[in-house]
C-alpha cells in the first residue's frame, strides 16, 4: 500500500475507485469476495481506492472498522492507494482517529451530512481531526452549503487538506457557480469530481479537476481508466463515447438508489459476491436484479 503524501500528481494518476464492501451472510467482513474486488480494480489500471458512501462506512461499528482497516492493509498492492473515510458525525471521526493511527493511510476521507451543520462547524471538525490524526484529510463536499468557499480555503492554507472531492448535483455541471469559486480560491489540482463518469467530462474539460471518483469503475476499470486518458489527452470525442457506454448501469443507480444498485452490479456481474447490505440500507427489489444484472454484464463485456 502506498503511503507516500498526496499530491496532485497523486489525484491525477488514476480513476479513484470507490467499493462496495462484501460482507458475509452474517454481516462479517469477507476478506476473500472484498480481495476480488481489489483484485479486479488493480487488474484494470486502477491505482486508488476510496472506501466511503459505497462501503457504507457512516453506518459501520467501531470493531468493524478497525477490521476494515487491517483488511485494507492486508489486501492491496504495494502500488495501491487506499483512502477510508471516517465520519460522518464529530464524535464518531474523533474516535476513529485513534483507531488510524496505529496504520499508515496517508491521507483520511471526511464523510458529509446534512445534519446539525455549520459552515464554520465543518471547517472546526476537520481542523480537529486532522490534527488528532497527524495527517491532512480529503473534504467530501456533497451537499449546497455545507461549507463555504472561504472556509475550505483557509483549510487549504493551513495545508489540512489533501484534496476535495466535489460533488454537489446540478441539473447542468457546467453552470455552477460554487465550482467555479472554489476553483478560484484553491486551484483546480487539488479538486476531484465525485460522481462517476458522467460529469466527469465536464468537470474536467471546463473547470480543469484533477480527475474523477467512480463507483461503476468497479464494474469496467479498464474502460473508466480509458476515459480518464481520453481526457487528460484532450481526446473529448473518446471520453463522451465512453461516458455514454457508462451511462445505462449510472441510470440505473439514479434512478433505484446508487449505493444499493451498485452493491448489486458488482455480484451480478460476477466481479465478486458483495453479500448483504448493512443496516440502515436494504437490498435492491428483487424486480429490478434482471435489468441490473443485464446492464452491468453488459458494461463487463465491454470492459474485455
Amino acid at each position: 500500500m502506498q503511503t507516500n503524501p498526496i499530491s496532485p500528481e497523486t489525484l491525477a494518476s488514476s480513476v479513484i475507485a470507490v467499493p462496495p464492501l462484501a460482507r458475509n451472510a452474517d454481516f462479517s467482513l469477507s476478506h476473500q469476495q472484498n480481495a476480488r474486488i481489489i483484485r479486479h480494480l488493480e487488474a484494470g489500471g486502477v491505482t486508488t481506492l476510496l472506501y466511503g458512501g459505497n462501503a457504507v462506512l457512516a453506518h459501520i461499528s467501531q470493531g468493524d472498522y478497525a477490521r476494515l482497516l487491517a483488511l485494507l492493509v492486508e489486501t492491496a498492492a504495494d502500488s495501491s492507494l487506499v483512502i477510508p473515510s471516517v465520519g460522518p458525525t464529530y464524535g464518531v471521526m474523533m474516535d476513529q482517529a485513534v483507531l488510524l493511527r496505529d496504520f499508515m493511510f496517508p491521507t483520511v476521507m471526511v464523510l458529509p451530512t446534512r445534519d446539525g451543520v455549520t459552515s464554520d462547524g465543518v471547517a472546526t471538525g476537520v481542523r480537529r481531526f486532522v490534527e488528532a490524526l497527524g495527517r491532512p484529510a480529503v473534504l467530501y463536499i456533497k451537499y449546497d452549503g455545507y461549507i463555504e468557499v472561504d472556509a475550505v480555503r483557509r483549510l487549504v492554507d493551513d495545508k489540512l487538506l489533501s484534496g476535495v472531492k466535489y460533488a454537489i448535483e446540478r441539473d447542468d455541471p457546467l453552470e455552477d457557480q460554487y465550482l467555479k469559486r472554489l476553483v478560484d480560491a484553491v486551484g483546480s489540482q487539488q479538486i476531484v469530481s465525485g460522481m462517476g463518469e458522467q460529469p466527469a467530462a465536464a468537470h474536467m474539460r471546463h473547470f480543469q479537476l484533477a480527475g474523477f471518483t467512480s463507483g461503476c469503475v468497479c464494474v469496467a476499470p479498464r474502460l473508466s481508466t480509458q476515459m480518464l486518458r481520453a481526457l487528460q489527452a484532450d481526446d473529448y470525442d473518446r471520453a463522451e463515447q465512453i461516458r455514454q457506454t457508462f451511462r445505462p448501469l449510472e441510470d440505473l443507480r439514479n434512478a433505484k438508489h446508487p449505493i444499493r444498485v451498485l452493491h448489486a452490479a458488482v455480484a451480478l456481474a460476477d466481479v465478486a459476491q458483495t453479500g448483504p447490505l448493512l443496516p440502515l440500507l436494504s437490498e435492491v427489489d428483487p424486480n429490478d436484479i434482471p435489468q441490473i444484472q443485464a446492464v452491468a454484464r453488459q458494461l463487463l463485456e465491454v470492459d474485455g
